[in-house]
């Protein structure tokens, strides 16, 4: 942060001042975790390392709980990206490229875990 900061002091542009503002929003919500754990010695889960890794503990036991739920869930997943993927082409949906870019930004990066929790599946073996 502190080179960005030297670098929005001698030349600003846009891409500078959004990644400053989006490290500063990380660094907040992790300084939210860490007073959580200190109160009530649980994380919220809100900050992106914390919650992926909240998620893939809850993917791996509905693994070993029912596997046939989590294969369902992925092709739930998949199925998402796919329909996401098809409404960026759409020229129907222009005025929500937005939303849909970030809705199958979040599904890839649930399928991810999905690939995660097989790999580790497969190197337990």
């Amino acid at each position: 942060m502190t080179q960005l900061d030297e670098q929005l002091d001698k030349d600003p542009t846009e891409a500078v001042v959004k990644e400053l503002a989006e490290l500063r929003i990380r660094n907040l919500q992790a300084f939210d975790e860490l007073r959580s754990f200190n109160d009530t010695g649980k994380f919220r889960n809100d900050h992106p390392l914390l919650s992926s890794r909240s998620e893939f503990s809850k993917l791996l036991n509905l693994f070993h709980r029912d596997p046939a739920e989590f294969l369902h869930q992925h092709k739930l997943v998949l199925d998402n990206i796919r329909r996401y993927q098809s409404y960026l082409k759409r020229k129907d949906r222009k005025d929500k490229r937005t939303n849909d870019r970030d809705s199958l930004t979040r599904h890839q990066e649930k399928e991810r875990l999905f690939r995660m929790v097989l790999e580790q599946i497969k190197n337990d073996r």
